[in-house]
């Protein structure tokens, strides 16, 4: 039985190149001190339809906006239980799209997967396979970003195909890429696309976000059963008749992501999107003269690189020694792949001399 352990608040400050959390802003911070304040008094109002309102703005979609005191992981759970009546379709090549299958199948749904190796990326000629295969799928679920391979995966494309399947709804896990990696939402048919504060939003951990199409929201009404919390309906008529959220939600946090998304307009999607690209290249070339990349050629992710240690380090004494002697984390590999890789997360507010910092740790420690 685990024990406690007690928190002391007396703990070096760590720079964080985590695929998430990642590095937060002081202000950002600060903005969650703030007097508490009712969820129910028009100052929520104030703050909710802000944050509503500026991150459509950010991604550029008129779609709908819903953000929840909650993990990303909730918009698995939900999206699932509001769109799929039967049976749903999950190509997996990684942890966390084999995750996103497996939360499908406890909520009773029947689930296809298209498999691959981890570090080969989905093809979208496998997708169009399966739904010309005669089953009808309520959805499709995929992961955009494979946070445990660092594999950024074909969205854009599959979601083009998918226009012309219109009674299957297109879910996208973009839990480690969103506002690091730009998508367009509506240009590719994307019915509901969420991720987690924590990654490249760089806010607190804490708030989940998801968008929502029209004919996803219409597609809940006509079902008999929905996700209550993460319900479309409950959350959306809520914010039209309201403009809160229907259930309490971590105001602090909420504050803190009016802050931020305040910078992450300033900055611009594109500009934003372009700073990661610039991160991205960077350590991949890194990665190349040391080591080498563990994704299939062609789909690395922009907000996490997956490195395959071919040098043969010990990655977790690596680990260690860098964030002793430096006072920075980056992270081992995932699963089965713990030894064979080590993930460094370029995202949220670094920038290529951060992510230099970095590496110049690696390389001193690793003798490279």
């Amino acid at each position: 039985m685990t024990k406690k352990s007690e928190y002391t608040g007396d703990y070096p400050d760590k720079t964080l190149y985590l695929p998430g959390p990642t590095e937060v802003r002081e202000d950002v911070i600060e903005a969650m001190a703030e007097p508490m304040f009712g969820h129910r008094m028009d100052r929520m109002t104030d703050l909710y339809t802000t944050i509503v309102e500026d991150t459509k703005e950010f991604l550029g979609t008129t779609n709908d906006v819903i953000v929840l005191t909650a993990s990303g992981t909730e918009f698995w759970e939900a999206t699932t239980m509001n769109l799929v009546e039967d049976r749903m379709l999950v190509p997996t090549s990684g942890s966390f799209s084999e995750r996103q299958a497996n939360v499908a199948e406890r909520l009773g749904k029947e689930v296809d997967r298209i498999e691959y190796e981890w570090g080969t990326a989905v093809k979208p000629e496998d997708v169009r396979d399966a739904l010309e295969s005669g089953e009808d799928y309520d959805a499709v679920g995929m992961v955009m970003n494979e946070t445990s391979t660092g594999v950024r995966n074909p969205v854009e494309e599959v979601g083009d195909l998918l226009g012309d399947y219109p009674d299957t709804y297109f879910v996208v896990d973009a839990i480690s890429c969103l506002g690091g990696d730009f998508v367009d939402v509506e240009e590719h048919n994307i019915d509901c696309i969420f991720t987690s504060t924590q990654k490249a939003f760089a806010m607190p951990p804490g708030l989940a976000v998801c968008t929502v199409s029209d004919a996803a929201y219409e597609r809940e009404l006509d079902k008999e059963s929905a996700s209550w919390y993460g319900g479309f309906q409950r959350c959306l008529d809520y914010y039209d008749r309201k403009g809160q959220t229907h259930s309490t939600p971590a105001i602090p946090l909420m504050l803190a992501y009016r802050k931020q998304m305040k910078h992450m307009l300033e900055e611009g999607h594109d500009a934003r999107d372009q700073r990661h690209q610039e991160m991205a290249e960077y350590t991949r070339d890194w990665a190349r003269e040391h080591f080498g990349l563990f994704p299939e050629e062609g789909y690395e992710s922009q907000t996490v690189t997956c490195v395959e240690n071919t040098a043969g380090i010990d990655v977790a004494a690596t680990i260690e020694q860098v964030s002793e002697e430096y006072d920075m984390v980056f992270s081992n590999g995932y699963g089965d792949i713990g030894e064979q890789t080590f993930r460094i997360g370029h995202m949220g507010e670094h920038d290529v001399e951060s992510i230099r910092a970095l590496t110049d740790a690696i390389e001193d420690v690793a003798g490279l």
